[in-house]
C-alpha cells in the first residue's frame, strides 16, 4: 500500500546529502574509493526471482508477452489465454514461494564458495520482493505475503555472505508498452498506483542517451524513492543497477542517490555500487560487464556478471532456454575473471514455490567442492606480473558467453599471494605433464626469463601425492602421474 510521505522523504534525502560528505555532484563523488572489504570478494550469487519465474519461461517474458507475433505471445495464447483476461498480474497470486527457506538458501550460497549475494529486489515488471511503503504491488502484499528479500539478506548476514540488491527498475518507464497495443489488460492510462504504469512509447534505440519520451519527473521521483527506501530497509553493501539509468534524464536523480546511499553506507562500512554502460563517471563506483568481460588486466575492480543458464536469468523450462554451464566453464571462467581484477556474479534462477532446482544444486556444489580444495588462489590473492599465458583469448565486451570458450591444455591464469604464484591450468592435460611456460628457466643463453626467481616446492592443490618437478628452458614442468582433473587445474608454486 502507497502509505509513505513522498515529500518529506524527497526532502530526507536531500538534507542527509547537504549534510554528508558526500554531495550529488560528480567532484564529490570522484572522491569515492572501493572500501577494502570488497577487494577480497571474488564469488558472488545473483538471484532473478518474481512473478516471471511462474511461466517458467525468461525473465523478459513480462515484455514480450505483450509483443504480438513474438513466441512470448503465443505461448501465453496457448497456455495461459487471451491478455485481457490474464494478464502479467495474473501470475502475482501463483508467486507463492511457499517452500522458500532462506537459511537454506544461504547455506547453499556459503558452501558454493561465495562470498556475497545480490537478489533483485524489483525487476523491469515492477513487482518488488519487499515490503514497500510506495506500492502495494509487493511480496508482503501479494503473492508470497512474505518479505522474501529481508529474510533472505538476514540469513545470509547470519551466513557470512555480504548482502547486496539489485534494482532494474528504471526500464519499467516503457517495459509493458506493447500491451497498450492490442486487446489486454495494460490500459491505456493508469495512475501510478497501477503495476503497469507508465507503460510509455519504446524508445527507437534504447541505447540513445536523449531518447524520447524520457521519463517525466513523477517517475524519476518515483525511482529515486524505491531506490533510497532499498537502502535503508535493507542497508545493502553492494546496489546493483542495471542500464539505462544511463540516460540523460535520469543523471540528476543518479547523482542524487548515490550521494545519499554512500553518505547512508558510511556507518556500515562503505558501500559498492554496480553500474553498465557507463553510466557513472569512472572511479565513482564499480562497472559490470554483463554476460562478458574484459581482454587483459585491468587496475581498477571490475565485477562480471553471467547465468548458470545460457538462454535466461530465471527459472526456465524451455528447452532452446534451459541450457546450462558445465561447473567447468563457471570455473575457468572464475580463474579468467578473478586473474584480470575482476569479481563474477554467477546467477541461478529459483522456482517460484521457494525451491532451487536440482541442476542448479548440483553446479553450486560443485563450484563449492572445487574451491575448498582450491579457493587458496582465488580468495585475496592479486595480480601477477602476467595475466596468463597460452594460445586462447577471450572476446571483450558484453554478451559474449553464448558458447563456451575452447580452452586448452596449454593455457593458464596467474595469480599470487606472499611467496607463492597460482598457475590455474584451464584444461589438464592428458599426458599428465603440465607445462608453464612463463616460470621456465634462462638456461645457457643468458637471458632472463620473465621469472628469475627460486622455486622452492611445487604442489598440484588437491593432489596428494608429491609431484615431480623440473625447470627447463621451456617451461616449468610437473608431472601428475595417474592423477588426473575434470576441472582446472590449480599449480602452487612457492618461491625462496
Amino acid at each position: 500500500m502507497d502509505t509513505m510521505n513522498r515529500k518529506a522523504y524527497l526532502e530526507e534525502i536531500d538534507r542527509v546529502n547537504r549534510e554528508g560528505r558526500w554531495k550529488p555532484d560528480w567532484e564529490s563523488l570522484g572522491a569515492y574509493r572501493v572500501p577494502d572489504w570488497y577487494a577480497g570478494t571474488r564469488l558472488g550469487i545473483f538471484l532473478h526471482w518474481g512473478p516471471f519465474s511462474v511461466p517458467a519461461y525468461h525473465d523478459w517474458y513480462a515484455r514480450n508477452m505483450y509483443m504480438q507475433g513474438t513466441p512470448e505471445y503465443e505461448h501465453h495464447l496457448q497456455h495461459w489465454g487471451k491478455h485481457r483476461d490474464f494478464g502479467y498480474r495474473d501470475f502475482i497470486p501463483l508467486f507463492r514461494m511457499e517452500k522458500f527457506d532462506p537459511r537454506a538458501w544461504a547455506a547453499l550460497f556459503r558452501e558454493a564458495g561465495a562470498d556475497y549475494i545480490v537478489p533483485v529486489a524489483e525487476h523491469h515488471d515492477g513487482f518488488q520482493n519487499y515490503g514497500s511503503e510506495l506500492s502495494r504491488w509487493n511480496a508482503v502484499d501479494m503473492g508470497p505475503k512474505r518479505d522474501i528479500l529481508a529474510e533472505l539478506l538476514a540469513a545470509s548476514r547470519e551466513a557470512g555472505l555480504t548482502p547486496g540488491v539489485s534494482s532494474h527498475r528504471v526500464e519499467h518507464w516503457f517495459f509493458f508498452a506493447h500491451g497498450r497495443e492490442f486487446d489486454s489488460d495494460v490500459p491505456d492510462h493508469a495512475g501510478r498506483e497501477d503495476l503497469y504504469w507508465p507503460a510509455m512509447p519504446d524508445p527507437e534505440n534504447q541505447q540513445d542517451l536523449f531518447s524520447k519520451p524520457e521519463p517525466t519527473e513523477e517517475f524519476l521521483e518515483d525511482w529515486l524513492l524505491r531506490s533510497c527506501e532499498l537502502v535503508d530497509r535493507m542497508r545493502p553493501r553492494i546496489f546493483y543497477f542495471d542500464w539505462w539509468i544511463q540516460h540523460e534524464a535520469v543523471r540528476p536523480y543518479l547523482l542524487r542517490f548515490a550521494a545519499y546511499y554512500y553518505n547512508r553506507a558510511e556507518a556500515w562500512g562503505g558501500g559498492i555500487i554496480n553500474y553498465k554502460h557507463d553510466a557513472f563517471p569512472f572511479g565513482t563506483a564499480v562497472p559490470d560487464m554483463e554476460r562478458g568481460q574484459f581482454a587483459e588486466a585491468k587496475p581498477f575492480l571490475w565485477q562480471s556478471d553471467t547465468s548458470v543458464m545460457r538462454g535466461s536469468w530465471c527459472y526456465s523450462e524451455q528447452p532452446d532456454r534451459a541450457t546450462f554451464k558445465s561447473p567447468r566453464e563457471i570455473l575457468q571462467t572464475l580463474a579468467d575473471v578473478v586473474a584480470k581484477n575482476g569479481r563474477l556474479l554467477l546467477n541461478i534462477g529459483p522456482k517460484p514455490d521457494g525451491t532451487i532446482s536440482e541442476k542448479d544444486q548440483e553446479i553450486l556444489r560443485t563450484v563449492g567442492a572445487w574451491m575448498r580444495v582450491n579457493g587458496e588462489a582465488i580468495r585475496d590473492t592479486g595480480l601477477w606480473r602476467v595475466t596468463g599465458e597460452g594460445p586462447t583469448r577471450t572476446a571483450e565486451g558484453q554478451f559474449e558467453d553464448g558458447k563456451p570458450v575452447d580452452w586448452t591444455a596449454e593455457d593458464f591464469r596467474f595469480l599470487c599471494r606472499g611467496s607463492h604464484i597460482y598457475a590455474i591450468n584451464m584444461v589438464c592435460p592428458a599426458d599428465g605433464v603440465v607445462r608453464i611456460r612463463s616460470l621456465r628457466h634462462s638456461g645457457e643463453t643468458g637471458h632472463l626469463p620473465l621469472f628469475h626467481g627460486i622455486v622452492e616446492e611445487v604442489r598440484v592443490l588437491g593432489c596428494d601425492a608429491k609431484v615431480a618437478w623440473r625447470r627447463t628452458e621451456a617451461a616449468l614442468e610437473v608431472e601428475l602421474g595417474g592423477w588426473r582433473s575434470d576441472l582446472p587445474v590449480v599449480v602452487r608454486v612457492q618461491v625462496k
